[in-house]
């Protein structure tokens, strides 16, 4: 009996102007217990030198380096449809800050072949912890637990079914793409991996996978509500796209309403009800109600 190839895994990483975190990142990958057959970085238009250095330095990456930025949104959108183009088989996305164990790959794709009675997977999740080696509460995974039978299934195999993950160490089919397009650009930042996500497991399934572990190598553990800047219009405004979506359904868009009052009162609390931060809510409910261009 011939045996069937290895699957073609391409890594994809986006950046913007963190070149040596993405050094840190791209040392992580070439030190996998199975490596990437290919390394793509997607450069969102960095003015810190990172594509000159990725030229120069890592000969054997493959760079995207885009024009303008186009946020986190549009460098996943990028990277899948030019990985999907190249005939990858699976595509690891993560961002520049995802540094990878040893392992991690290598645990994700022993999945696809023992999964035994639980369907195909279509997206795969790492672990996602911090440096001190907590769950980083910025990628909490979100679990399909309408489904009992799977649930408990996927315990005994050592996974755990997901409903919604990150882009930080997700590993992605090529028949995912065929069949549910890409993240949406429009997003820029924050939700559009997890709008993709809750998108595709409406019909496939996805399963953490807890023995592959990568380290989320952000300055502090913070989430859309303790990050207090003005970012926090992207949640605002992203949460009122994926309520006008089609990834969760209608029972399940109550529980976003109500993740978007709470979050939005503790982040408005955060910042004592301050004109600058009522000023980011408000622009944020005004921008998700106008029509956008889908991409």
């Amino acid at each position: 009996m011939v045996e069937a190839p290895a699957p073609a895994v391409f890594a994809v990483v986006v950046t913007y102007n963190r070149r040596a975190l993405l050094e840190e990142c791209l040392a992580a990958l070439a030190a996998q217990e199975r490596a990437p057959d290919r390394v793509l970085v997607v450069d969102n238009a960095s003015t810190d030198g990172t594509a000159d250095y990725v030229r120069r330095e890592h000969r054997d990456v493959q760079l995207l380096a885009l024009s303008e930025n186009q946020g986190g949104a549009g460098g996943f959108h990028e990277g899948l449809k030019a990985a999907h183009a190249d005939g990858a088989d699976w595509i690891w996305l993560m961002d520049d800050d995802t540094i990878a164990r040893p392992d991690a790959l290598a645990e994700l794709l022993r999945v696809p072949d023992a999964l035994g009675p639980l369907p195909d997977a279509a997206l795969l999740s790492s672990k996602v912890v911090w440096t001190n080696g907590d769950l980083h509460p910025m990628n909490h995974p979100g679990f399909e637990r309408d489904k009992t039978d799977r649930f408990i299934a996927s315990c005994e195999q050592g996974l755990l079914p997901i409903r919604a993950a990150t882009f930080v160490s997700l590993l992605v089919h090529r028949s995912t793409i065929d069949e549910h397009g890409l993240p949406h650009k429009h997003f820029f930042i924050w939700s559009d991996d997890i709008e993709y996500t809750a998108r595709v497991t409406r019909h496939r399934a996805g399963y953490l996978v807890p023995t592959s572990v990568v380290v989320h190598k952000t300055t502090k553990p913070y989430t859309a509500v303790t990050d207090t800047g003005g970012r926090f219009y992207y949640h605002v405004r992203n949460s009122l796209y994926m309520l006008r979506g089609h990834a969760w359904s209608r029972r399940e868009k109550l529980s976003v309403i109500w993740f978007l009052l709470f979050t939005t009162n503790e982040y408005l609390r955060n910042n004592r009800f301050g004109r600058t931060s009522l000023l980011t809510v408000a622009r944020g409910l005004r921008d998700g109600v106008r029509p956008v261009r889908t991409t």
